[in-house]
């Protein structure tokens, strides 16, 4: 039954697509010239690292009390790439031997493994995590794992509070008391290899990008995240009961949408600020885009943006602009990111449309002269 042994639904609506929809513009809206300059953030940091000792393995992992004890013979070796932000904590940990770990994650935070393997040969407490689940922890609880040879596990650690606030505000449910008794959550094969590939990912691109990002870049990447976790975590989309807006209403949330990210386009509007905007659910915001526009929030939020800087680019010459003054007046940061999204949407770079909007002024005003 998914999170329904933990999250009391309040408005939840059907259907949903499982994407962390907001890393590109994550990516895209890194700190400002100025900021980036600087030195990096406290608040963002990734770091890869290998071990060749097991003990070594779990003194890598930031901010846990573990043990590690290897339990088969051979040379160990262990990977892991880690992702810290803000609030959060978002991991890929690799082991080459069966392991018995003793761990425990901070106080006021909880803790997501998702074991990539289809096969239960993870356990925690001598509970057997399934092929289709995931294993859930609070913090200040000391727990034991008992992990297979080659084992792959990613891992999300957030502070209690922004998960409950997350839940209240975005999601619209509430987190129920048997929370901290919940040890292994059944999700299914398919969301649960969505969830990792999304992860895997999102880790991927910010060891690749290792730049620091900016405060609502940061926001948008941890929103991102708690999403992916909530739609994998939700109850099966045939037993959640309907409450859907009218389709007047859902065209008037649509409508209101735009209207709020037009009037904020120096900066990325994301999914979560509209929900909280519009006193609406993520899921029932995701229900009427996809019921009007037949795409997501956050790719039709990205696109209005892109539209703007393209008309914007039309007229630039008139305005003596550059692609960096019209990128960062519709809230693009990172230019690399900007023009890839470009060039993906109208098949041409943004250069390209400056250079013909100036060529264009040019012929109508020599034939102006001429005349």
């Amino acid at each position: 039954m998914g999170l329904a042994l933990f999250f009391l639904f309040d408005n939840p609506s059907r259907g949903f697509a499982m994407t962390i929809e907001t890393l590109s513009d994550t990516f895209a809206n890194a700190a400002p010239p100025a900021a980036s300059a600087r030195a990096p953030q406290p608040s963002f940091r990734v770091q890869t690292r290998i071990a060749h000792d097991a003990d070594e393995q779990a003194r890598n992992l930031h901010g846990w009390h573990q043990t590690y004890d290897q339990l088969t013979a051979g040379s160990f070796v262990g990977g892991l790439t880690e992702l810290c932000v803000d609030h959060m904590q978002i991991f890929v940990e690799t082991t080459s031997h069966t392991l018995r770990q003793t761990c425990e994650v901070q106080k006021d935070a909880y803790w997501f493994g998702i074991p990539t393997c289809r096969a239960g040969s993870g356990r925690i407490d001598a509970q057997i995590i399934a092929g289709d689940a995931l294993a859930f922890r609070p913090g200040g609880i000391e727990f034991e794992l008992l992990t297979s040879a080659g084992y792959e596990i990613f891992g999300v650690v957030v502070k209690s509070d922004v998960l409950r606030r997350y839940a209240a505000d975005v999601e619209h449910v509430v987190l129920a008391e048997q929370l901290a008794h919940t040890e292994v959550v059944p999700i299914g094969m398919e969301r649960k290899e969505r969830l990792c590939a999304s992860l895997r990912e999102l880790l991927t691109q910010s060891a690749a990008s290792g730049a620091p990002l900016s405060a609502p870049a940061r926001e948008s990447l941890q929103a991102a995240v708690l999403g992916a976790l909530f739609d994998a975590c939700a109850l099966p989309a045939a037993l959640e009961p309907l409450a859907m807006p009218t389709r007047v209403r859902r065209q008037s949330i649509v409508a209101e949408a735009r209207d709020y990210v037009l009037a904020n386009r120096d900066r990325a509007v994301g999914v979560p600020e509209l929900c909280e905007r519009l006193h609406v659910s993520r899921r029932t915001l995701q229900y009427c885009f996809q019921d009007v526009l037949g795409m997501a929030p956050a790719h039709y939020v990205r696109a209005i943006r892109l539209n703007g800087a393209r008309r914007d680019l039309c007229n630039a010459s008139r305005d003596a602009r550059s692609v960096q003054d019209v990128a960062a007046a519709w809230g693009f940061w990172h230019m690399s990111q900007f023009a890839t999204d470009y060039r993906k949407l109208f098949g041409m770079r943004p250069s390209d449309t400056l250079k013909a909007a100036i060529g264009a002024h040019s012929a109508g005003s020599n034939r102006s002269f001429a005349h």
